[in-house]
C-alpha cells in the first residue's frame, strides 16, 4: 500500500459536506480502508453548540470517528492558529495508525491553514488587551472606521461588524507595519493530499440554507442559546458571534423579534456561502464535483487509486 492520502472535502454551508464524508469513510470500509473524519469547522469545537452548528448527532456519524468536535467550551477563543495546530495533529494521528483523513468543513481560510504552509503574525497581549477593550467601549464601526483610515484594503474585505477580525488586523498592523488580506500562494504542508469540492446552483443552495435555519428554530435553536447563557455564552469571544447564536442573543436582548433573528440568520448564512465558494474557487487544486451521493463515487475511486499508486485526475 502506497502513502496514505489525506482527502477534503471543500464546500459551502448545508451543501452536504459531513454526509458526504462518512459516506465515503463507509464505502472505503468495504475495502478494509479505515478512513476517520477531521472536523475543519471552527464551531463545532465547542460543547453544546450543537443545532446552531448543524453538528452531526451521534447518527448521522454513521459510527465512522470524528475528531475535533466538543473539545472546548462556549468561554474558550478559538483561532485559526490553534486549530491549525490540532488539525493537523489529528490528521498526523490518523495516518500513523493507518487510516485516512477526511478533512471536512470550514471556511477557506482554515483548509489552507491546516493544508498549507502557513504562518500567522505575531501577537502581544497588552496590544490586544487594549483595542479589546477599545472595541467594547467604542464598538467595531468606529475600529473598522479607523482601520479603513490606515489600511483601506483590507478594511474592504472585512464586514465592519466582525470585531474580531478588525480587532486582529489593527494588531497586526501596529506589531508589523501591514495585514495582508488575502491567503498566500498554495504550496502544501502535508503529502498526499487529495482536494475535491461541491458545487450546485446558487438558488438550490439558498433554498437548502433557508430549510437548514427554518429546521433549528424547530428543533429549539432559541432554547439551545438560553441553556448556553449560564454556561458563559456571552462572555465567548468566538462562540457569542457564530451565525445564528449572535443573532438570537439579539432577540434576547430585545433588540429585534424572533422572526427578524431568523430571517438575519438566514441572510447572513447565504451571504457567508457566497464568500466561502469565492475563497474556494480561487484555488486551482480543487476538483468540483456536483453535490449529492454520487460525489462520493470519484472521491472513493481517487482514494482507491493513490492507495494503489494509479494515477487520478487529482493527480494532474
Amino acid at each position: 500500500m502506497n502513502e496514505l492520502p489525506v482527502l477534503v472535502i471543500n464546500g459551502p454551508t448545508a451543501s452536504g459536506k459531513t454526509a458526504l464524508a462518512v459516506a465515503v469513510a463507509r464505502e472505503l470500509a468495504t475495502d478494509g480502508v479505515g478512513a476517520e473524519v477531521v472536523n475543519a469547522d471552527s464551531m463545532l469545537v465547542y460543547r453544546g453548540m450543537d443545532i446552531g452548528t448543524a453538528k452531526p448527532t451521534l447518527a448521522e456519524r454513521g459510527g465512522v470517528p470524528h475528531h475535533l468536535i466538543d473539545i472546548a467550551e462556549v468561554t474558550e477563543t478559538a483561532s485559526v492558529a490553534a486549530f491549525q495546530g490540532l488539525a493537523r495533529a489529528a490528521i498526523a494521528d490518523c495516518r500513523a495508525r493507518g487510516v485516512v483523513p477526511i478533512v471536512a468543513g470550514g471556511s477557506a481560510l482554515y483548509m489552507r491553514a491546516i493544508l498549507d504552509e502557513f504562518e500567522f503574525p505575531g501577537t502581544d497581549p497588552a496590544i490586544r488587551q487594549r483595542l479589546e477593550g477599545e472595541l467594547a467601549d467604542l464598538g467595531s464601526p468606529a475600529l473598522h472606521a479607523r482601520l479603513a483610515a490606515i489600511a483601506p484594503d483590507t478594511a474592504a474585505g472585512i464586514l465592519p461588524g466582525n470585531g474580531r477580525r478588525i480587532v486582529r488586523a489593527l494588531e497586526v498592523i501596529e506589531l508589523t507595519g501591514s495585514f495582508r488580506p488575502v491567503l498566500p500562494e498554495g504550496n502544501y504542508a502535508i503529502s498526499g493530499v487529495l482536494q475535491f469540492g461541491l458545487e450546485l446552483d446558487r438558488a438550490e443552495l439558498d433554498a437548502r440554507i433557508e430549510t437548514r435555519v427554518r429546521r433549528m428554530w424547530q428543533q429549539g435553536f432559541v432554547d439551545e442559546v438560553r441553556g448556553l447563557l449560564p454556561r458563559g455564552l456571552r462572555e465567548g469571544r468566538t462562540a457569542s458571534r457564530a451565525l445564528g447564536y449572535r443573532q438570537i442573543l439579539g432577540f434576547l436582548d430585545g433588540q429585534c423579534t424572533e422572526t427578524d433573528a431568523q430571517d438575519r440568520t438566514a441572510a447572513g448564512t447565504r451571504r457567508f456561502a457566497r464568500k466561502q465558494l469565492g475563497w474556494f474557487r480561487r484555488d486551482p487544486r480543487i476538483v468540483w464535483l456536483p453535490a449529492g451521493p454520487g460525489a462520493a463515487d470519484p472521491m472513493v475511486s481517487a482514494v482507491r487509486g493513490r492507495l494503489d499508486g494509479t494515477p487520478g485526475e487529482t493527480d494532474a
